[in-house]
């Protein structure tokens, strides 16, 4: 195989993160037909369709997309490398680098992160969401210093520290029936159009087997591997699911209805660390943070 050049992985990262020609030109500062001809190039050199035309656009192939994580993980290290020159000509006192799940970083963490930074003006930041298997991915690799993945987590050997779990909660379109109903159980969802999590996820076992047990069919209509996707089919009144807390508050203010939920259903996740070093002060000082925020809202009302 001839060899990859950098600029065609960078117009192929470009389009990956624009979504369109016009816009990754403008990322990477050249123009479009370079990005096309570069594009083109890279395809022929891999022998592989990275993007199908529909309509005026090109969409990535499920190729393009297991390229992509690696691709990432690439610029992720080059980045990094950047930002600790930075750091150096700056003589700041450095990034914690932190890769969290997408139910935790599409809003919850972030906002508790940025209290934490606010008392400490010398540190950055670098946030990544991902989603599990990247989460535990870069922090082995070393490519983050603190990650936050639901558990189990899939490497035993990776150090890590469980989290005081919230429960899982009922989600429903503003002015449904059930929405009268501070407490929702299994059978109050008999015949109800059901947004799922993914089959072979954790959270998708467990809420299937509350609904087993007492024998409730629903009418499972989408299935999805983010509850953000869950949560935006429930706004459009398509149906209701059961979601993790955190997203799920997220979306409390744009059409969705939150309700605790019984029996139970935890939201498991932890805190984990690089093997290859102790963790820094800085990464457990924000993981006691997590912990404490945790215990605090554990108990409290969904909604």
């Amino acid at each position: 195989m001839a060899r990859i050049n950098s600029r065609q992985v960078e117009a192929f990262r470009a389009m990956m993160l624009t979504g369109s020609v016009t816009e990754a030109a403008k990322l990477i500062a050249v123009t479009q037909p370079a990005v096309s001809r570069l594009l083109r190039d890279f395809q022929a050199l891999l022998k592989m369709e990275l993007f199908e035309r529909r309509g005026t656009g090109l969409v990535p192939t499920a190729a393009a997309t297991a390229l992509y994580t690696e691709v990432e993980r690439s610029f992720v290290g080059l980045e990094r490398i950047a930002a600790a020159a930075e750091e150096i000509r700056g003589r700041r006192t450095g990034t914690l680098r932190i890769a969290a799940l997408p139910a935790l970083s599409n809003g919850y963490l972030p906002r508790l992160a940025g209290h934490f930074l606010k008392e400490r003006p010398n540190l950055n930041l670098a946030f990544f969401g991902v989603i599990s298997p990247i989460v535990v991915d870069w922090v082995l690799n070393n490519q983050c210093d603190l990650g936050f993945a639901e558990v189990p987590i899939a490497h035993s050997g990776l150090p890590s520290l469980r989290l005081p779990p919230p429960a899982r909660v009922a989600v429903l379109p503003t002015g449904h029936r059930l929405a009268a109903r501070q407490v929702l159980e299994p059978r109050d969802f008999e015949g109800e159009t059901f947004i799922s999590l993914s089959a072979g996820s954790t959270g998708r076992h467990l809420v299937d087997q509350a609904f087993n047990r007492d024998d409730v069919r629903r009418v499972l209509r989408v299935e999805t591997t983010l509850s953000e996707i869950m949560c935006g089919m429930v706004s459009s009144g398509l149906g209701v699911a059961i979601c993790d807390p955190f997203t799920a508050q997220e979306f409390s203010t744009r059409g969705v209805v939150v309700r605790r939920f019984v029996p139970r259903i935890d939201f498991e996740f932890a805190a984990v660390f690089p093997p290859q070093r102790s963790p820094s002060p800085v990464a457990l000082d924000l993981v006691e943070a997590v912990r404490q925020a945790l215990l605090e809202i554990n108990d409290a009302p969904p909604g």
